[in-house]
């Protein structure tokens, strides 16, 4: 087979596919166009190349030609696996030194942004009045664990294992709890890391309200700052479907999960403050790189703002 064209390699491999290894016609689709990209990029060097001799730093150049074309990390991922296969299956045909493709990686895959609401959105979501409901005591915990988690920018996790006030008992410690004299939150968060955050104004007001409601529930937990119904400590998971819930209400488009509040919080006010340092120590982040990706999305909202205002901006 040392004697075949690329054009009649390419062409017996992907026949394998498709009677022996039963791949789909879309499956089989992408690898043929994969490997007749591969062609071309061998075809493009000086002088031009074979696929059969093709070496690492060939297969190491033409990935960073793809990057530099800007597709995606998992597109060229993609394509690496497409040729690495072929070469494997080259390997049992031919006498090949080695598979050119073994040991070069794609780029490391971008992170995705986190998602945030737009202060609008946020005010909506939160000052959007509820319908009044029969369970007016559960109603009462939604508006204050919503109004505590853009608040303070809390973990769901966190925001469910706080307790009411400390205790400090026998055979009990409070690990994380609300100081509502003081307006604010101690919370072991990550690796148990400790910080006090501030609870604002309309948080305030909402755990009030919740505190005088939650006196109601009977067979109550006698620590846990949230209840659900059966007076047993609330549930990240109950706290997902409530706010989701709420959420599709008020007709926000977005997904709403508790984490989009804490990213809301986190966005909105390195917005206000440009403050990053603060905004790490609020958010618990014990590196200052896992806060940076927020300095993205405030780039995104100055941007916008600039698109929308700067009168040469306009197209």
């Amino acid at each position: 087979m040392s004697g075949h064209s690329d054009s009649e390699l390419l062409q017996s491999y992907l026949a394998i596919l498709r009677t022996q290894k039963l791949l789909s016609e879309h499956t089989t689709s992408a690898y043929e166009a994969d490997l007749h990209e591969l062609v071309n990029l061998a075809q493009k060097l000086v002088p031009p190349r074979t696929l059969t001799s093709l070496s690492y730093a060939d297969i190491r150049r033409f990935s960073a030609q793809l990057h530099g074309r800007d597709l995606n990390a998992r597109s060229i991922a993609r394509k690496l696996s497409s040729w690495r296969g072929f070469y494997r299956w080259l390997a049992q045909q031919i006498d090949l030194p080695a598979n050119p493709v073994e040991g070069v990686k794609a780029p490391k895959k971008s992170k995705p942004l986190p998602k945030a609401l737009g202060v609008d959105d946020a005010m909506h979501l939160l000052d959007q009045k509820q319908e009044p409901r029969a369970d007016i005591v559960a109603q009462s915990a939604d508006l204050a664990m919503f109004e505590l988690l853009y608040s303070s920018g809390l973990r769901v996790s966190e925001l469910v294992s706080l307790d009411w006030r400390a205790f400090s008992e026998k055979d009990y410690q409070s690990a994380s709890w609300l100081d509502l004299a003081e307006a604010q939150v101690h919370v072991s968060g990550k690796g148990n890391k400790q910080r006090i955050v501030p609870v604002g104004a309309h948080a305030i007001t909402a755990l009030t309200a919740w505190l005088e409601q939650r006196q109601s529930i009977a067979n109550a937990d006698p620590h846990a700052l949230f209840l659900t119904a059966r007076g047993t400590r609330m549930s990240v998971r109950l706290v997902q479907l409530r706010l989701k819930a709420h959420a599709q209400k008020t007709g926000i488009p977005a997904d709403v999960h508790p984490h989009v509040l804490r990213h809301s919080f986190a966005s909105h006010l390195l917005q206000s403050s440009g403050d990053l340092r603060a905004v790490q120590e609020l958010l618990g982040h014990s590196s200052i790189a896992a806060t940076q990706v927020y300095t993205a999305l405030d780039f995104q909202h100055l941007s916008k703002v600039y698109d929308e205002s700067h009168p040469r901006a306009k197209k």
